[in-house]
């Protein structure tokens, strides 16, 4: 095939790609009741994670340490608002549902240029990519964005000073962390792919561990929109936990 040959062959994945996430995003937005309540459900008091925690604390005897009703009312400024987010959100939505789809093609796309070993390679990190991004994405909507809203939404200077959250600044958070922490949940991946490739090894990550744990804290300070240390703690332990993981993943896959 020639580079315009190559170049149609991509035009063509990229419209049927563009397609099924048109579908699902229509999909989507005909559910749209069932789809705003699992978005707005961590503004809620009675959140599943709240209770939780809640159960948790009346176990310890610390009733009332970790939560506490309370109220949070989302405002809306713009005339087209709730309508741009509602069509903003589907289309999220259509991403993720139609992602499975989405590696596929690609996959699909570049496989004929890959040696029959790295065609299998490729294969284990896309599956593998796809599961650890998901796992990252209900991480961060499970308990890092729920903490997250809950701080920022009831921090106050002055009782005399009252929260009006905007639907656009609650969306945006939440997807901005939910995406930083897909990608997070990635490192294990990418290390045992660059181990395969003979860049990594086990030793230099233990030699480095201690500069790790600092970009992870910096990573996490950039990532996360509060300042308080739970929140930070939150994001920089998983990212942790997934460089020790990755430091026995890249030692096994050197053997």
């Amino acid at each position: 095939m020639t580079f315009w040959d190559h170049v149609d062959e991509l035009r063509k994945v990229l419209f049927r790609i563009i397609g099924v996430v048109v579908a699902f995003m229509l999909f989507a937005f005909c559910f749209k009741e069932e789809l705003f309540r699992v978005i707005l459900a961590p503004k809620e008091s009675d959140f599943i994670i709240y209770r939780l925690f809640d159960r948790i604390g009346e176990a310890l005897h610390l009733t009332g340490a970790f939560t506490s009703d309370f109220q949070v009312q989302l405002i809306n400024t713009k005339l087209s608002g709730q309508f741009l987010t509602h069509m903003s959100v589907s289309f999220y939505a259509g991403i993720v549902l139609a992602s499975p789809y989405i590696i596929y093609q690609l996959f699909r796309f570049v496989s004929p240029a890959l040696y029959a070993n790295e065609r299998r390679y490729s294969l284990r990190v896309v599956v593998w990519g796809y599961i650890l991004f998901l796992l990252g994405v209900l991480f961060s909507y499970f308990l890092v964005f729920p903490f997250t809203f809950r701080f920022l939404a009831l921090y106050q200077v002055s009782a005399e000073v009252a929260n009006a959250i905007l639907l656009s600044s609650y969306i945006d958070t939440l997807v901005m962390l939910s995406l930083m922490l897909g990608i997070t949940f990635e490192i294990p991946v990418l290390a045992w792919l660059f181990a395969k490739l003979g860049f990594l090894t086990s030793g230099f990550m233990r030699t480095y561990r201690k500069h790790a744990l600092v970009i992870a804290l910096i990573v996490s300070a950039i990532i996360t929109p509060t300042s308080d240390v739970i929140t930070l703690m939150l994001v920089a332990a998983p990212m942790a936990l997934l460089y020790e993981a990755s430091i026995l993943i890249v030692r096994r896959t050197n053997k």
